[in-house]
């Protein structure tokens, strides 16, 4: 038995006291995970509010075989994605990559500075590399996961990724020199 599922079960005889308390408990994450996808406080607020409408809206088809968290963000992922699709046209990814253009990956793991500087950087990304970086490096998905998510190749996906990562490094780097 999860400890929600108390909640859960009251959400879908509707009571708005558990959507609530649903809303307390799970709000300030899936806040964050929009605000990675977004790029932007007040696009993340307004994605959260439809998320969990549609998730008050769905719950009676929420099966704990998952847990709700990850319900939940799936949920709030596929908000943001729709909402990027409408907005841009150029959430194009780039797929034809000459094979010199993809350097070997170094073999040491890039060492991050502190998560308030990446999300300063990550806004600054192109939306195709921030929400593919922000899936895979943040959100823990796989590039396998990501190419179901966003309806492209996992090789797109990895490319995106590495890009994504090589533009972060300049980005940091320039914030770095600046400050």
């Amino acid at each position: 038995m999860h400890i929600h599922d108390q909640l859960i079960e009251e959400c879908r005889r509707g009571s708005r006291k558990a959507q609530f308390r649903l809303y307390e408990l799970y709000s300030k994450a899936m806040l964050n995970t929009a605000y990675r996808i977004m790029g932007s406080r007040e696009e993340a607020e307004d994605m959260l509010q439809e998320a969990f409408t549609d998730c008050f809206r769905k719950i009676g088809s929420y099966r704990s075989d998952s847990t709700f968290g990850a319900w939940l963000k799936t949920i709030v992922i596929n908000r943001c994605i729709t909402r990027l699709r409408k907005r841009e046209a150029e959430l194009v990814y780039v797929d034809d990559i000459s094979r010199h253009e993809m350097r070997q990956e170094e073999p040491q793991e890039t060492v991050w500075p502190d998560p308030q500087v990446i999300a300063r950087a990550v806004e600054r990304l192109p939306e195709g590399y921030r929400v593919v970086f922000s899936l895979y490096l943040l959100e823990g998905y796989d590039h396998t996961e990501i190419s179901q998510i966003l309806g492209i190749s996992e090789s797109t996906s990895k490319t995106q990724y590495a890009r994504a990562k090589e533009k972060l490094r300049k980005i940091l780097s320039e914030m770095h020199s600046h400050g």
